[in-house]
C-alpha cells in the first residue's frame, strides 16, 4: 500500500519551502529566532484558519492535538507566547511577499475572463474590516469605531486577487487607486468613489482602459453622437467632453459615455469609458462584472478567519489577513491545476473535515473512492 502524508501536509506542500525560507530571511528584524521559525508560524497560522481556531490557546491546543503529525509538517510544537511575539515583532511584508508569489503561480493556471477581447481585466474596490476600538486602539474610524481597510484588484482571469493592500481606514479608495501600476491596454473597472479626472488621465496616459459610472451632477456637453441597438438595452452611445472647472485644469480629453437601461432592475445607467473600439453592449457588461469582486470580499469574510483576531496590535492584525489571502490562492491554485468543478466553498470544506487524513489530495477533490485497506501480510484464501 503506498504511503500517503496528510491531506494538509500535500496543501502545504504548494508553498515551495526554499522561496519560503529566502523570504523569510529577507523579512526579518531583530535577531535570529533560536525556538521556532516564521515557518512554524505560518504552518500555526494556516492550520488556524482551515480548522476555524478562534484564539492562540485553541491554536496551540490543535497543534499539540496533531503533534504526530508536526514532523510531516516540517515543523515542532509552537507556544502560544511564541506565536504571540512573531505576529507582533515580525513584519507581516513576509506574507505579502508571499502573496505576489502565489498570485504569480495562480496566473499561469488561471482561466480567460470569459469575454472575447484579450485584454486583462481588474475590478477595483475595497473593503472595511471591522475591529474593537476597545481591543485595537490604533484602528480608529469615527464615531467611536475601529476599521482597517482592505484595498484589493481583482483579476477577472480566475476572480483571484492581483493587487492587495491593507490601509488605515481613513485612507481616500482614490489616493490609492493613483499608486497602483497596471499592465498597458488592460482594463480596469471601477464605481463612482474613484472619481478623479487627474486619475482618468493619467490612465489614458499609460494606455490603460478603464470603465466607470457617470456621476449625476457631472457637466458635459455631447461632442458625437453613435449609432446604437435599442433592442440590446442600451439608450445611448456618444462622446463627450466634461466642461466643469476641474476637469479643464486637469486637461481630460474626450471619453465616451454609453447609457444603458437593465430591465432586470429597471434602473437606467450611465458608463464612462475611454474604450472605442469595444461595442457599447459589451461596455455594460464589462461593469456588471465589477459584482464579482464584492462576492470575493463576501467570500473571504465569510469562509476565512479575519473577524476574531489572534492578536491586537497592527502587524498582528494585517499578519493574519495575508495568511488569509495567501490561503484563498492555495484553494484558487488546486481549483486551477486539478480542474476541479467544485466552488472554492467546498474544496475548504473537504480540506476542512480531512486535513489530516492520509489520503491523496487530488483524489479527494475528486471525488474518488479511497483504496481498500488491505493488510499485504493477511493470507488469501481462494477457493
Amino acid at each position: 500500500m503506498a504511503h500517503r502524508n496528510t491531506v494538509f501536509s500535500q496543501l502545504l506542500k504548494l508553498v515551495c519551502r526554499h522561496e519560503f525560507e529566502g523570504l523569510a530571511k529577507t523579512h526579518h528584524e531583530g535577531r535570529a529566532l533560536r525556538k521556532t521559525s516564521r515557518w512554524s508560524q505560518f504552518v500555526a497560522l494556516t492550520l488556524g484558519q482551515l480548522s476555524g481556531r478562534v484564539s492562540l490557546r485553541d491554536v496551540e491546543a490543535n497543534m499539540d492535538a496533531q503533534h504526530v503529525h508536526l514532523y510531516h509538517l516540517g515543523t515542532e510544537r509552537i507556544a502560544r507566547s511564541s506565536l504571540a511575539r512573531l505576529n507582533q515583532q515580525q513584519p507581516c511584508s513576509l506574507y505579502e511577499a508571499l502573496f505576489a508569489k502565489l498570485y504569480a503561480r495562480c496566473q499561469g493556471q488561471a482561466p480567460k475572463h470569459g469575454f472575447r477581447f484579450k485584454n486583462p481585466l481588474y475590478s477595483l474596490d475595497a473593503s472595511l474590516i471591522d475591529l474593537s476600538l476597545k481591543l485595537f486602539p490604533w484602528s480608529h474610524y469615527a464615531l467611536g469605531k475601529g476599521a482597517i481597510k482592505l484595498q484589493a484588484t481583482l483579476d477577472h482571469r480566475g476572480m483571484i486577487p492581483a493587487f492587495v493592500d491593507l490601509t488605515d481606514s481613513k485612507v481616500c479608495d482614490s489616493d490609492y487607486a493613483k499608486t497602483l501600476t497596471l499592465p498597458r491596454k488592460s482594463i480596469i473597472v471601477f464605481d463612482r468613489g474613484y472619481n478623479d479626472y487627474g486619475w482618468y488621465k493619467t490612465l489614458n496616459n499609460r494606455g490603460v482602459f478603464f470603465v466607470t459610472r457617470q456621476r449625476s451632477n457631472a457637466k458635459y456637453r455631447v461632442i458625437k453622437r453613435l449609432s446604437v441597438d435599442r433592442s440590446s438595452g442600451v439608450t445611448s452611445d456618444q462622446i463627450i467632453r466634461y466642461t466643469s472647472n476641474r476637469s479643464r485644469k486637469k486637461q481630460l480629453p474626450d471619453v465616451r459615455r454609453v447609457g444603458y437601461y437593465d430591465g432586470a432592475t429597471r434602473k437606467q445607467y450611465y458608463f464612462i469609458t475611454n474604450h472605442t473600439q469595444l461595442s457599447a453592449k459589451t461596455i455594460a457588461e464589462v461593469y456588471k462584472q465589477r459584482w464579482q469582486i464584492e462576492l470575493f470580499f463576501k467570500w473571504i469574510k465569510q469562509n476565512l478567519k479575519i473577524k476574531a483576531f489572534l492578536g491586537t496590535t497592527k502587524n498582528a492584525v494585517m499578519t493574519q489577513i495575508w495568511t488569509a489571502l495567501c490561503i484563498y490562492l492555495l484553494l484558487a491554485y488546486l481549483k486551477f491545476s486539478s480542474q476541479l468543478t467544485r466552488s472554492l466553498q467546498q474544496i475548504l470544506r473537504l480540506l476542512q473535515l480531512n486535513l489530516f487524513i492520509k489520503r491523496d489530495l487530488m483524489a479527494l477533490l475528486k471525488g474518488d473512492r479511497p483504496p481498500p485497506n488491505i493488510n499485504p501480510f493477511q493470507a488469501t484464501l481462494a477457493l
